[in-house]
């Protein structure tokens, strides 16, 4: 198997099996909220929460620049020499390793290293979007760090932000960044139809005018998530509203389905990597999805597309 470009699939797409890296990913989620909490205290509000996510990088993921009165500054995770690094538009920087550490240890060191350059931020230490939030300070349950699973996970990243960031170029509308939301642990697109939405009824362990917030308007969003509790990694797809039909809508690749226990379309990623061509078997995926929820809402395709 091989992709575009001649080399073989298993090492573009990286092996990447929940059971071999779930502590590392549970830990690796808390350190994410430690991070993009920074970001959310510091950085003006943007529509839809844009403002919060980190981003990848060919190294790892960072805040992007950050304000801090007349100055900026931004973190970032190098998945591979393993640190954490702060820099400042001043010229400082601050960094440490990444290693096996608590979530307790891992907050102290960052509020201590951003003191150090002369950053005082308060954020609100208790995680979100799990079932059972520690409070930062208090975790000490949370502390593993597999520096293969890391780098493995950043090397998805990078494969899938690059073929997301191609489909996110065939839309003229407005449009989300690729983005990776610290909450929910995954790496995300969504267009927009230009139409408002009904109020969002809510979700589980999200509070209810972040939702309201990020759903305000009609979407059609997909993305990859790693897994966990339970499920395996997946790029997932859904619509909100979700149009009549959409759950019954033909859509490619032939691995692909609809999930009832998630409310979406998935595309299993082990399936994805053993694809004969993965980027093509991922845009084909992200297009039909989107087809499926643009053609049943009635958005105005027409305008909202780029021809060819």
């Amino acid at each position: 198997m091989r992709d575009g470009r001649g080399e073989p699939a298993g090492e573009v797409w990286p092996d990447l099996p929940l059971a071999a890296w779930a502590d590392t990913r549970d830990t690796l989620h808390l350190w994410t909220q430690v991070v993009g909490k920074v970001r959310l205290a510091l950085a003006p509000m943007v529509n839809h929460w844009w403002q919060v996510p980190l981003y990848v990088t060919c190294r790892g993921l960072t805040t992007s620049p950050v304000p801090y009165g007349s100055r900026m500054f931004q973190v970032d995770f190098d998945f591979t020499d393993h640190r954490l690094l702060i820099l400042t538009s001043d010229g400082r920087e601050e960094s440490f390793p990444l290693r096996p550490c608590t979530v307790a240890d891992f907050h102290a060191e960052v509020t201590g290293r951003l003191r150090a350059l002369g950053i005082d931020v308060r954020i609100w230490t208790t995680p979100v979007e799990l079932e059972h939030p520690i409070p930062f300070e208090a975790d000490r349950e949370h502390a593993a760090y597999d520096p293969e699973y890391a780098h493995r996970f950043w090397r998805v990243l990078v494969q899938a932000d690059r073929v997301m960031g191609a489909f996110r170029a065939r839309f003229l509308g407005k449009v989300s960044p690729v983005h990776f939301f610290w909450g929910s642990f995954d790496l995300a697109v969504t267009r927009f139809s230009g139409r408002p939405a009904p109020r969002h009824p809510g979700a589980p362990n999200v509070a209810d005018c972040v939702t309201r917030e990020a759903y305000s308007h009609e979407v059609s969003s997909c993305g990859f998530w790693p897994g966990g509790g339970g499920f395996d990694a997946v790029f997932y797809a859904y619509a909100y509203p979700q149009p009549p039909g959409f759950a019954e809508a033909a859509v490619r690749p032939a691995a692909a389905s609809f999930s009832r226990d998630l409310g979406e379309f998935v595309l299993p990623y082990d399936a994805l990597r053993r694809a004969e061509a993965p980027d093509a078997a991922l845009l084909d995926f992200l297009q039909s999805t989107y087809e499926a929820a643009a053609d049943l809402a009635g958005w105005d395709r027409a305008a909202l597309e780029r021809a060819g």
